[in-house]
């Protein structure tokens, strides 16, 4: 049975604390755009997987409640970065396999001020869930003072200019790309443009990611309502929704620890898997794509996966996003909505906040920033510790 996306809503994502708001607020605000977008009530939901990672045990019933009071199953979701699509996930199986007509996904997140601290309980890693990935870091790179997320990655980076000769304003054009996109992104947290000099001369996260390279902690919320094929023919208007063509979810390998290296231990093997699994389920690849919305954490976050999708061979992905083949004009547009780098990343909303910015590009609804004749969009959404999500959406008619 095919699922379909037949509505989105999204809060605007925004630094912590701006807005004097909890987390049960978000969710109501980014599940009634969904709602009313999909054209439904909240009685006609029949399940709610909902997805955060700093909110304490059924957090989502509290959430979906702001909703309606129907008693249906409300699911907690928490898979680190790739939490919203792992709610999203949940959706699709949930129709696919005949369980449900009609699911809300819904992911939110109210977050403190600063740096993620990596998973660890007060600095110690030793008990972490992503002790093992450290430990690949720490004992080719050693340990330093600046955060983790930001260390891991930072140090994957490194090995990829070492290895390839990837520079460090190929990694800073990253930056300026997504900032520049999310300018015309009303729901972006961040809507200022920088130059890719501007970019390298803000201050230093870990070398060489500097902090318009990195994505902020953010608060907001995304929803999306999934639904079958026999419930759109029963409501209208049924074009507007967008099939769920082939999802995937990959979690680590021994190849992601084996080689002692950051790029992998960061999760671009998983990467590759998932966009491997959705290739071959779907018939369709990488050429068939128009739009991208992928998981640009730190800037070369986003050259590592343009390898794992295919976009390039290893090691050529700085020459790619230089060469604007992933902006307007160029062979895709990734990131139209600015990317966590520029929009913001709150966690348990990220997944599903990218497939409602994939959903209006396919409807051709996203406004100035409308990818030309769009009709195939991919997503991807990842988190240490691990797991990894591609999701490919196609178009009505």
């Amino acid at each position: 049975m095919k699922a379909y996306v037949a509505g989105v809503g999204m809060t605007r994502f925004e630094k912590p604390e701006t807005r004097d708001w909890q987390y049960w607020d978000m969710a109501r605000e980014a599940g009634s755009a969904a709602l009313a977008d999909a054209g439904i009530t909240y009685a006609e939901v029949e399940q709610v997987p909902v997805g955060y990672c700093f909110q304490p045990s059924t957090a989502g019933q509290r959430a979906a409640y702001e909703l309606g009071l129907t008693g249906v199953p409300v699911y907690n979701v928490n898979n680190n970065c790739a939490t919203g699509s792992s709610a999203l996930m949940l959706a699709r199986q949930f129709v696919e396999g005949g369980i449900a007509d009609c699911v809300l996904a819904l992911g939110f997140e109210k977050m403190k001020r600063g740096a993620l601290g990596g998973g660890a309980d007060g600095g110690d890693f030793s008990t972490s869930p992503v002790a093992r990935h450290y430990g690949v870091m720490a004992a080719r790179h050693g340990f330093e003072m600046s955060p983790p997320t930001a260390q891991i990655f930072g140090d994957a980076a490194r090995e990829h200019m070492e290895k390839y000769g990837t520079t460090e304003a190929q990694l800073a054009a990253v930056g300026a790309k997504n900032h520049r996109h999310s300018a015309n992104n009303p729901y972006a947290q961040f809507q200022d443009v920088y130059g890719v000099d501007e970019i390298l001369a803000a201050r230093v996260v870990h070398r060489p990611l500097t902090k318009l390279q990195c994505s902020p902690t953010s608060d907001g919320a995304a929803a999306a309502v999934v639904v079958s094929e026999r419930f759109l023919e029963r409501h209208e208007p049924a074009h507007r929704a967008v099939e769920i063509v082939a999802q995937a979810m990959t979690t680590d390998t021994d190849e992601s620890f084996a080689s002692g290296s950051c790029v992998d231990v960061v999760g671009q093997p998983m990467s590759r898997e998932a966009a491997r699994q959705v290739y071959e389920r779907s018939g369709l690849g990488i050429d068939d794509v128009d739009v991208v919305e992928l998981h640009d954490c730190f800037s070369i976050n986003e050259l590592l996966t343009y390898e794992a999708l295919g976009m390039c061979e290893e090691g050529e992905s700085g020459k790619l996003v230089e060469s604007g083949a992933t902006t307007y004009g160029g062979r895709w547009v990734v990131n139209p909505s600015g990317g966590l780098i520029s929009k913001g990343h709150p966690l348990g909303a990220t997944g599903i906040a990218q497939v409602a910015e994939l959903v209006w590009q396919l409807r051709g609804e996203a406004g100035p920033r409308q990818v030309p004749g769009a009709r195939v969009g991919l997503a991807h959404n990842i988190g240490l510790g691990g797991a990894a999500v591609v999701t490919l959406l196609r178009a009505a008619g």
